[in-house]
């Protein structure tokens, strides 16, 4: 459906970094004037009155995979861990290090940076869900820790001492600071796609390292807590990739051809990142897992996250 032609002007003219008003009695905005950024919302949630069916679809799917983290037995892992190699044990607790702190900031970052931007009660519901589903794996990354390893305060803390992986952390991150600082409808077009990069990406080299100790046997527990955290993660990309496809339809005047070859840059940085960081915590020193092979899957994966939102591949 068209955009109306009233609510359209108010994006050439109001105020586009302002937050949506929690309670706003003077709206008038009906069920089809509703954007996903720059609207003017009640503030009221009625889910039976939707526009973007996706939205409900996702959260319905959102709500049967409900799970929870003690739910899984580490009991193994624990005996597990301690017969690991020192390339093993150091990949794993790099692996969790990384996992602990890109949720941990995904949680603050959908709740406080990202929600209050977009002006759609129903995407609101699919991010508050999305957050506490972040907070979920934190907790689950705590039963890890606790459960089998050695140093607790060390893995939690590898983020401040580990070189590379505050680099690689610092880049994400640099984009929500931008849409804090700076609120524009751009940003938050940016802050979407940077959203892709952690959920599409940045999860995956650390989910294959875990696979990879499952298939000889050793850490299976980790590797189910790492399933059901990686179907949420999935599904958090489809949140996005609707959200991205939707406000391009919306407002294409921000979905220009400067815009799209920053935002495949934005992936290419990313893709490296990726492939930079899962070298280092592998070290090639991980049977069934090379240098090559996980260029190979990440490149694979950026090139996938790039068509899913109209772009063309990079690889």
């Amino acid at each position: 459906m068209e955009a109306n032609p009233d609510i359209g002007a108010k994006y050439k003219t109001s105020a586009a970094s302002a937050k949506k008003i929690i309670y706003n009695p003077d709206s008038v905005e009906s069920v089809q004037q509703r954007r996903t950024i720059s609207g003017n919302p009640t503030g009221l949630i009625e889910l039976t009155k939707v526009k973007y069916q996706w939205a409900i679809r996702l959260w319905d799917l959102m709500l049967a995979n409900t799970w929870f983290p003690k739910e899984v037995d580490m009991t193994q892992d624990a005996k597990d861990y301690k017969k690991l190699s020192e390339f093993e044990k150091r990949m794993y607790d790099l692996v969790l290090s990384q996992l602990i702190f890109m949720d941990s900031i995904q949680t603050n970052n959908l709740a406080d940076n990202i929600n209050p931007f977009i002006t759609a009660p129903e995407i609101n519901v699919l991010l508050v869900r999305q957050a506490f589903e972040e907070a979920l794996h934190s907790s689950s990354y705590a039963v890890m820790v606790e459960s089998i390893s050695e140093n607790t305060s060390e893995i939690y803390d590898k983020w401040r001492s580990d070189i590379e992986l505050s680099h690689k952390n610092a880049y994400i991150y640099e984009v929500y600071k931008n849409l804090e600082d700076n609120p524009t409808d751009r940003q938050k077009v940016l802050a979407m796609f940077a959203n892709q990069i952690l959920e599409g990406l940045y999860f995956y080299s650390g989910f294959t390292c875990m696979y990879i100790l499952a298939r000889s046997g050793k850490m299976l527990g980790s590797a189910e807590m790492i399933r059901f955290i990686q179907r949420d993660e999935i599904t958090h990309l489809l949140v996005f990739q609707n959200l991205i496809n939707t406000t391009r339809n919306e407002r294409p005047d921000l979905f220009t051809k400067e815009q799209d070859a920053h935002i495949a840059d934005m992936i290419r940085q990313g893709a490296e990142n990726e492939i930079k960081w899962g070298q280092y915590i592998t070290d090639d020193k991980i049977l069934g897992l090379n240098n090559g092979l996980i260029e190979k899957y990440i490149k694979y994966l950026a090139n996938i996250r790039l068509e899913a939102i109209g772009l063309a591949p990079l690889y």
